[in-house]
């Protein structure tokens, strides 16, 4: 009987004892799921914020009625490149998800480019100066490299040496906005191409031979075995959150071509286009604008025992990033020389149709104003031979905008002034690069 009672009492004991633990239990589980709660409204608040701000920024930078649809989120990847980069990674870049299309490039293909590069140029280098052979005399290198030629381009390339940083010598720190361009080229990929082979664009804080200090890049891994997309990355002293993130898409034809490169900052925000394609557009790439002062390029992983090689040319920094729509609305002229042409020829490059795009939409939205176009160029060649091709680069912009945007020609008119009012010097690469300018004047 004893017995029975001890059994019972200890009985009593342990089922108490369960349901205090279970009550213990289901409080805290009741706390873990409210915290869930709470984090998940955070994310969707973080998520919409930042919604909110990209397009509260569109409207600011005046991206247009032809908007991309919403981007996908790249997918995270794990540490790459050289081993003085940072091994964290994190979500949060914007990508269109879309590849730039292989092939010959048109105007009409370039119709929604929405890159408008600065209208203050700080540095260009389309290498015209250098000897083929020599490495070029405004750049800085850890590592070498050397101009070339090749066959079916009238471009200088400048060819660089793998494991090498290449930096271009300048007197200016970037300011908080700006934008870079440069064409670059990939020779003699194939599928025993190494796996390892990295091209990163650096905007960063010094102008090292390393990566060192603050950075915010774009990675292109040319590799052709696999589809491997661009990745986009950053590093700031004191930031526990740096993004990087790498893109799914199939580039490989398009690493296989020459590709036009752009791209643009304004202050934080960070925009990365591959040709016609905007790849990257991420409003906080840039943590800290103070700290991002150089621009540099990385490259590794080609074999040039197989003659594997890396060119960039035609590289131009400018200040800038204004909405020239709004400029031009405001103080009814505006001049650029953004809208580029084939040497000595009135054909548009159609990397130049952000800014063509942009005076429709002036036209577009104002019905009763009508425009002068005026072509500039530089003095290499004779006065009369510079008069006549600024009379023809004007009228190619405006046949751009007739025959691509549909635009009234009975709105627009053209003419050209040759070398007649430089506002550069034209015995400096620079100044000549900023007397071929066109003008657009309301009428």
């Amino acid at each position: 009987m004893k017995t029975s009672i001890k059994l019972f009492t200890s009985s009593l004991f342990i089922l108490a004892f369960c349901f205090s633990g279970n009550a213990q239990f289901f409080k805290k589980l009741a706390k873990k799921a409210e915290k869930a709660a709470e984090r998940t409204v955070e994310r969707r608040v973080e998520q919409e914020s930042a919604k909110k701000t990209d397009q509260a920024l569109d409207s600011v930078l005046g991206t247009g009625n032809e908007r991309q649809k919403a981007p996908n989120t790249p997918t995270p990847q794990g540490p790459a490149g050289n081993p003085e980069s940072s091994g964290n990674e994190n979500t949060g870049t914007s990508g269109s998800g879309n590849v730039p299309s292989s092939g010959p490039k048109s105007l009409n293909v370039y119709s929604k480019f929405d890159f408008v590069p600065g209208d203050k140029l700080l540095f260009v280098d389309d290498f015209s100066n250098d000897f083929i052979g020599d490495f070029p005399s405004k750049w800085n290198t850890n590592g070498g490299g050397e101009m070339v030629t090749i066959d079916g381009s009238s471009n200088k390339w400048f060819a660089i040496n793998p494991g090498s940083f290449v930096v271009p010598i300048t007197d200016f720190s970037l300011p908080e906005e700006y934008t870079i361009e440069l064409d670059v080229r990939f020779l003699n990929l194939t599928n025993q191409t190494s796996s390892v082979i990295e091209a990163q664009f650096i905007c960063a804080e010094n102008a090292n031979l390393s990566n060192r200090d603050a950075f915010a890049m774009t990675d292109l891994n040319p590799v052709q075995y696999i589809a491997v997309g661009p990745e986009i990355r950053n590093k700031f002293p004191g930031d526990p959150d740096p993004i990087r993130n790498k893109m799914k898409s199939d580039f490989r034809n398009v690493y296989k071509e020459e590709m036009h490169l752009s791209i643009a900052v304004n202050k934080n925000r960070y925009r990365f286009w591959i040709n016609e394609t905007k790849i990257f557009d991420v409003p906080q790439l840039i943590k800290d604008p103070s700290k991002i002062n150089n621009f540099k390029i990385f490259m590794r992983g080609l074999n040039l025992d197989k003659g594997e090689r890396m060119l960039i040319s035609n590289l131009k920094i400018a200040e800038g990033g204004v909405d020239l729509r709004r400029k031009l609305m405001a103080e009814g002229k505006i001049s650029t020389n953004g809208i580029l042409f084939d040497s000595g020829s009135a054909n548009i490059k159609p990397e130049s149709m952000g800014i063509i795009r942009q005076i429709y939409q002036v036209l577009q939205q104002d019905a009763s104003i009508n425009l002068k176009i005026v072509g500039h160029t530089d003095a290499d060649g004779s006065e009369d031979s510079n008069l006549a091709l600024s009379q023809k680069r004007a009228a190619a912009v405006k046949e751009a905008l007739v025959s691509v945007y549909g635009v009234d020609s009975g709105r627009l008119s053209s003419e050209g002034k040759g070398e007649s009012e430089p506002v550069g010097d034209n015995s400096t690469l620079d100044g000549k690069a900023q007397n071929r300018r066109v003008e657009f004047i309301k009428q």
